[in-house]
């Protein structure tokens, strides 16, 4: 903090140790909640095994402190591989034999196969639900309410992902008749997959890339996120069961850091790369492919989401939107708001009562009841938000909320921080946590200039009580960003909707339906023809209803 006051610095102390407080001794973990930090060996999947680990580990640590003889620790949950290029590249080549050129069983198994194979995957998701939560609140200090909706929407997203593959086989058994042509249009897969999803939904993210890839017949190697690992140990053993060998592998990253997916890019290998995560780590594995107009490239990535609070709004559903938007799982989200423009003449009228919402939220422990606001996964984060609140700071913004920006090892009281300035990094950095900046504006050309002058383009709020404005708000945004939300809050559900964003928050729209054409292309297969012959379509080519060959791939045994 900045020249502050004999007494500011002691109130700082005191609500800092509050924090600190809430930590609790091993003891005073509920029995339910507790985790056996024996029970997960270091082991990965490669070519259809479940191989034990030998070499270098990698500690996973939880943001869950516990209060140890005056001390507070942050406790080691398990190891995991800290994995070698030669075993990174190994996955990969497991992957290529399995798709073999697009002539491997798994390529070229009957949909309705593909889909035994998930099933029997989904199944053993869906026995491990409470493990799984229970590995996120440690793994990632996420509430156990969000714990448990990741993994239902993950099961659900999966349900509908198997539903969309059965309609989509449905409509590839017709067949289309123009200009003397008899056409079918089939969705074949395209090959190698490389799958990196991000910490903040390390179920969700994931495996809503995992199964459509899977479906649609591609192979694929899915590097785990550095924070949310052992959740994916789970399924190891189902995986290796129910799919040919080498049609999932694992990758962890590197003893040194070093920059394992680089590698597998490197190879040109990679046909399709599925990241979720910052637009720098995007760009830095895209440029390591030497084919990168052979790439298929599915990304989602950051985002600096506005919230836009007109004179006209209506301030109580603004606030409890914008409370919501900025500060879910801590503002870890590439959904959340990410600053405020607030116009000048409601500004201290929202602020007021935005600030009594944020400092309403329970702070704690994820698995206590109510829970808001929980321990913040990655190293240093409290270091880095403090250091965006003394940045904005500097040029005159200053803290409105109650002990806003107080910190503990790994909580971190939410900031609400105001005015801040054009030149604050607050201003157009995307923070990703629990420090919300408010921005005051006179004219909607503001937020109009911030949106179109930025290097993202994921969403808007726009809360307005003025029909004919947010008429003309809408139409002006519409070019600018992937959705437009109007008096609610940024997200991404539901999941029938497309999720796109512009410029560098995004590339291809995803949604159930649309995740599923990403991981494959149209095949026409045509001929010259009169209506009804559908025979010259099927027959010649062996082609089975639905776009497989009728080859299998081995049964699920049960997982």
């Amino acid at each position: 903090m900045n020249k502050t006051s004999r007494l500011e610095r002691a109130l700082h102390d005191e609500t800092s140790q509050q924090l600190a407080d809430l930590f609790p001794t091993a003891d005073e973990i509920p029995a339910e909640f507790r985790i056996d930090t024996g029970g997960y060996l270091p082991c990965y999947l490669q070519d259809g095994e479940v191989r034990r680990w030998e070499g270098p580990l990698a500690p996973v640590s939880s943001p869950i402190c516990v209060r140890e003889n005056g001390t507070i620790k942050r406790p080691i949950l398990a190891s995991v591989p800290a994995m070698d290029e030669s075993t990174a590249l190994a996955a990969l080549d497991a992957a290529r034999g399995a798709w073999s050129n697009g002539q491997g069983p798994w390529p070229l198994a009957h949909p309705e196969a593909r889909i035994e194979a998930v099933e029997a995957f989904l199944s053993s998701m869906s026995k491990a639900k409470e493990e799984i939560v229970r590995l996120l609140m440690w793994e990632i200090g996420k509430s156990l309410e969000e714990s448990r909706a990741e993994v239902d929407r993950t099961i659900d997203y999966i349900r509908m992902a198997i539903e969309a593959t059965r309609e989509a086989c449905k409509a590839e058994v017709s067949s289309h008749w123009a200009g003397g042509i008899a056409a079918r249009v089939k969705a074949a897969p395209i090959g190698v997959c490389l799958l990196m999803g991000p910490f903040n939904n390390p179920v969700y993210e994931t495996y809503t890339m995992l199964v459509p890839a899977l479906l649609a017949g591609n192979t694929a190697v899915v590097k785990v996120p550095k924070f949310g690992v052992l959740p994916h140990q789970l399924f190891f053993r189902c995986l290796a069961e129910s799919f040919p060998k080498g049609v999932v592998n694992y990758i962890y990253g590197g003893e040194t850091g070093e920059d394992i997916a680089g590698s597998l890019m490197r190879t040109g290998c990679v046909d399709v790369l599925s990241f979720i995560g910052s637009s720098a780590g995007a760009a830095a594995l895209v440029s390591r492919h030497p084919k990168p107009l052979r790439l298929r490239r599915i990304l989602s990535l950051g985002a600096k989401n506005p919230g836009l609070i007109t004179a006209d709004a209506d301030i109580e559903t603004a606030v409890r939107e914008c409370v919501l938007g900025s500060l879910g799982f801590n503002g870890q989200r590439c959904t959340a708001l990410k600053i405020l423009f607030v116009h000048e003449s409601v500004a201290d009228k929202f602020l007021r009562e935005f600030c009594r919402g944020v400092d309403a939220l329970p702070i704690g422990m994820p698995w206590e009841k109510g829970v808001k606001i929980t321990p913040l996964p990655e190293f240093d984060k409290t270091v880095t938000m403090a250091a965006y609140v003394d940045d904005a700071l500097g040029k005159g913004a200053v803290v409105v909320n109650s002990g806003g920006g107080d910190s503990s090892a790994t909580l971190f009281r939410p900031a609400v921080v105001y005015p801040v300035a054009a030149t604050s990094e607050l201003y157009e950095k995307e923070q990703v946590g629990p420090v919300v900046p408010v921005h005051p504006y006179r004219k909607d050309e503001e937020l109009l200039e911030f949106v179109a002058s930025g290097d993202y383009g994921q969403q808007v709020s726009l809360f307005s009580g003025d029909p004919e404005k947010t008429a003309d708000v809408v139409g002006r945004l519409s070019n600018l960003v992937g959705r437009i939300n109007l008096n609610c809050k940024c997200q991404r559900g539901p999941d029938v909707l497309p999720f796109a964003g512009r410029k560098d928050s995004g590339m291809t729209a995803l949604s159930v339906s649309e995740t599923l054409k990403a991981f494959s292309m149209p095949s026409v297969i045509a001929a010259r023809s009169h209506e009804g012959d559908e025979g010259l379509l099927l027959k010649p080519h062996g082609m089975a209803p639905g776009g497989g060959h009728g080859r299998q791939p081995k049964r699920p045994s049960g997982c």
